[in-house]
C-alpha cells in the first residue's frame, strides 16, 4: 500500500494529512503558523514537522512508505523561496518526490475538476491563484492592501472602519457599524474610536468581518454596501487570473475558498455578477472539503498517482479527521 502526504501551511494554522491510495486518509495532524514571514524558516520547519509528526502518529505510517508529499505554503510567494522552503520540507527525512506551491494552490486542487481554473481565497487576508489546460500559471501578489488586492477579512474590517467614518464625519447616513466597532474595540464613543485607532491604542482584526457580515443580513445600508464592495473585488481577482492563463472566455471553474465565504449570498453574489460579465462562462465552485486536501493531490502527483480518481473518497474520510 502507497501512502501520500499533504501539508497545507498557513498564516495561522497548519495541516498535515496521511491518505492511503484508495483516498483513505489515515492520518492528521495539527499546529500553528508557518508563514516563514512571519515565524521565519525555523519556524516553517517546526511547525511542518509538528503536523508532520502528529499525522504520522495517527496513521502508524513509516516515514519510508510515502510515496509523493504535496507541501502549499503561505508566503512561498516567488522563486527566490523555492530554496529554503526545499530545505525546511528535507528537515521531514522524506525520501519521496515532493513538491512545494503557494498555499493559494490548495482550493484549487482540492476543488476543480481536474485541477484547471482558478482559486479565490478569502480568509484573513485574500489570494487567488490559477492553472490553465496548458499548465500556465495565474496569480496575484498576495499581499493585500499596498498592491490593491482586497476581499478578504482583514480588509472587510478596514473598510468597515471607513465606513463608520463616513457616517461619523456625516458623509453618509448613521451606520449599525459604529457601535459594533466602539463595543468591539472597547471604545467610549465615536471621538474616543477615532483617537484611539488614530493613536494605534486601538487594532483592527480580522475578526470583525464576521460582525460587518451580521450587520449586512440584519439590513444596514454601510455593511451591504462592503460586503458587496468585498465581493466584487474577490470577483475582480478571479477575473485577473482567468485573463493571465487564458481562460476567462472558457468554462473555467472559479473555486470560492476561505471563511470569509460563509457570509453567503452578501458577498457571493456580487462576486458572481461581476466574474460572470468578464467570464460569462465561468462556473463558481464553493470548495467543499479542507484545503488540506489539495496538498495531497499535489503529492499523488508527484508519484505519477491521478489523485483526482480518489479525490471524493479523499474528501469524505478527511472531513472526519480535520476539525
Amino acid at each position: 500500500m502507497r501512502y501520500f502526504l499533504g501539508i497545507d501551511v498557513g498564516s495561522s494554522k497548519t495541516h498535515a494529512l496521511i491518505v492511503d491510495e484508495a483516498g483513505q486518509c489515515v492520518g492528521f495532524g495539527k499546529s500553528g503558523s508557518g508563514n516563514h514571514q512571519t515565524v521565519g524558516y525555523d519556524g516553517l520547519e517546526q511547525t511542518m514537522m509538528k503536523a508532520f509528526e502528529s499525522a504520522q502518529e495517527m496513521s502508524g505510517v513509516n516515514p519510508v512508505s510515502i510515496a509523493g508529499a504535496g507541501f502549499g505554503v503561505a508566503g512561498y510567494d516567488f522563486p527566490s523561496d523555492r530554496p529554503e522552503h526545499l530545505r525546511a520540507i528535507a528537515k521531514l527525512g522524506l525520501s519521496c518526490p515532493v513538491e512545494v506551491v503557494n498555499d493559494g494552490m490548495n482550493g484549487l486542487f482540492a476543488g476543480a475538476t481536474r485541477g484547471i481554473g482558478v482559486n479565490v481565497t478569502a480568509g484573513s487576508s485574500n489570494n487567488a491563484r490559477g492553472r490553465g489546460r496548458n499548465g500556465k500559471e495565474g496569480r496575484i501578489v498576495g499581499n493585500g492592501v499596498e498592491f490593491g488586492e482586497f476581499g478578504g477579512a482583514l480588509e472587510i474590517a478596514r473598510r468597515g472602519l471607513q465606513l463608520v467614518n463616513y457616517a461619523w464625519i456625516k458623509r453618509i447616513p448613521p451606520t449599525a457599524l459604529t457601535q459594533i466597532y466602539i463595543e468591539a474595540l472597547g471604545a467610549k464613543d465615536e471621538m474616543d474610536l477615532m483617537e484611539g485607532l488614530s493613536n494605534q491604542q486601538y487594532h483592527i482584526f480580522p475578526y470583525l468581518a464576521t460582525k460587518v457580515a451580521d450587520a449586512a443580513w440584519a439590513g444596514d445600508e454601510a455593511a451591504l454596501d462592503c460586503m458587496r464592495w468585498a465581493g466584487e473585488e474577490l470577483g475582480w481577482l478571479a477575473v485577473a487570473v482567468a485573463r493571465q492563463i487564458e481562460m476567462e472566455n472558457e468554462e473555467v471553474e472559479v473555486i470560492q475558498s476561505g471563511s470569509v465565504f460563509d457570509a453567503g449570498d452578501i458577498i457571493t453574489t456580487p462576486m458572481r455578477n461581476l466574474v460572470l460579465k468578464h467570464c460569462p462562462r465561468a462556473k463558481l465552485i464553493r470548495l467543499d472539503g479542507p484545503p488540506v486536501v489539495g496538498a495531497v493531490i499535489l503529492g499523488m502527483e508527484q508519484a505519477g498517482f491521478d489523485g483526482y480518481a480518489v479525490r471524493d473518497r479523499i474528501v469524505r474520510t478527511a472531513k472526519d479527521l480535520v476539525k
